[in-house]
């Protein structure tokens, strides 16, 4: 087999791991806050509904969390395995962001999600709703460091070269390099829609085995105006997130929009064919001068090409097709999310079929967050640290057969417990809060909008 295949098939395996791990921290992250949130509304009203809702989406927020621990374990043997180079080039600046995630995120996460789960009836009110609290910020602190890496593995400033080795000279500049603070604030944002998602998919799921559900109906509406909140956000960040990409990587910019020839006034490519192999586009739907005028506002700006950037521009055809499946799938969020929000205004109960609607859109989070990893990662090669470590130049001695022999062994695995998680998430939801979550005395349209 040779090199370049091999490659390709280390770059598989770890994309795969990658891409089923991000599936549980998207949600976990901003599930925690959630939590609090739900766990501050028992404790201000006291209402035992409010306590079920707590129980029932603490279920959910632990199975997701260990199904991120065990997928995050084995991903982290896969630097050694298949990345050694990563760690003997640039450990001096990775393993330390990498060992302070553990220090101070996983081991606060873990301390207190015992207490969280398991002290309800143990210790004060207080205790436990700090106990919420901690392990909300122990995961948006996780969700810091290693966005804070990453970033810095796509805009790397703030580092210096001692022995043949990267180190950090300003730890400052390395963690808040130029991407930081739009990557971490769209993971922030993607996380709440997500989790909003879950919520509302699930509630809907729940409602339409039992419409008298009060809990699920407040569970709903929460999760409804969540998203209708957080969509529009996400939107203008995604914006000034481009921006910033433009500035600091401007291949993939060309690559995302399938601009082959660097030109002023460059067309908006709604949807294309790309062929790389000729570097022009078939079937081209197109607004003139659109990437111009979006991306540099000018509709008579200069916008580089990818004859720019070769040899080492990033392949085309993933990260375009990537870019407009995560905005495709934002706006159909948006939308659906103020339809929603619209349509229950005033407690108005919600159609069986806006109920299925929600219940089919529970994991679309995954769809988004997915597509834009592939743009993030896909995008940066053929560089693992942008100028500083080529990806070929990080591969292990690992051979063809045993990588591929792990890839179907990790799809199959991975398959099961995907499948077993989503099989136990929709059994969790159908049977609801219980007895009091229930809420058999009243109908849906009284519960109580978030």
């Amino acid at each position: 087999m040779e090199t370049g295949d091999v490659l390709l098939l280390a770059r598989a395996q770890f994309g795969l791991n990658i891409a089923f791990h991000i599936l549980f921290p998207s949600i976990t992250i901003a599930l925690a806050w959630i939590l609090v949130y739900f766990r501050v509304q028992y404790a201000r009203t006291g209402e035992p509904a409010w306590l079920e809702t707590y129980k029932v989406w603490t279920k959910v927020f632990a199975l997701t969390f260990a199904m991120g621990v065990v997928s995050g374990v084995v991903m982290s043997f896969q630097f050694g395995t298949n990345w050694p180079g990563f760690m003997n080039r640039v450990g001096n600046v990775a393993g330390p962001l990498l060992a302070f995630e553990v220090l101070t995120a996983f081991f606060l996460e873990a301390t207190f999600l015992g207490v969280m789960l398991f002290g309800m009836n143990r210790v004060a009110g207080w205790m436990h709703l700090t106990a919420t609290v901690l392990v909300a910020a122990g995961t948006t602190l996780s969700a810091f460091w290693i966005l804070a890496l990453n970033s810095w593995m796509q805009t790397p400033v703030g580092h210096g070269l001692a022995d043949g080795q990267i180190v950090a000279a300003d730890w400052w500049r390395v963690i808040f390099n130029p991407s930081f603070p739009y990557r971490f604030t769209h993971m922030m944002l993607a996380s709440g829609l997500t989790a909003a998602f879950v919520i509302a998919g699930l509630s809907a799921w729940r409602l339409l085995k039992a419409p008298r559900d009060t809990a699920a109906a407040r569970t709903l509406r929460t999760g409804i105006l969540i998203a209708a909140v957080l969509a529009p956000v996400q939107a203008f960040v995604g914006d000034l997130h481009g921006l910033n990409t433009l500035e600091h990587q401007p291949a993939k910019i060309a690559a995302m929009e399938a601009i082959w020839k660097t030109e002023r006034g460059a067309p908006l490519v709604l949807f294309a064919i790309p062929n790389e192999k000729e570097r022009r586009n078939h079937f081209a739907i197109q607004i003139p001068k659109g990437a111009s005028l979006i991306l540099r506002h000018d509709a008579d700006a200069e916008l580089k090409g990818i004859d720019a950037f070769a040899p080492d521009a990033p392949p085309v055809v993933p990260l375009f097709f990537s870019v407009r499946l995560m905005v495709g799938m934002g706006v159909l969020m948006i939308a659906l999310a103020w339809y929603g929000t619209w349509r229950m205004r005033k407690g108005a109960p919600p159609p069986r079929w806006l109920l299925w609607t929600f219940a089919g859109f529970t994991f679309s989070g995954w769809i988004a967050t997915l597509a834009g990893w592939m743009v993030t990662e896909i995008g940066r090669q053929p560089w693992l640290v942008t100028g500083v470590l080529r990806t070929a130049d990080a591969a292990g001695p690992v051979g063809g057969a045993a990588l591929g022999a792990s890839i179907t062994s990790y799809v199959i695995t991975y398959g099961l417990m995907l499948v077993a998680y989503m099989v136990v998430l929709t059994h969790l939801a159908g049977k609801g809060g219980g007895d009091v979550g229930s809420g058999e005395t009243a109908p849906v349209t009284q519960g109580a909008p978030a």
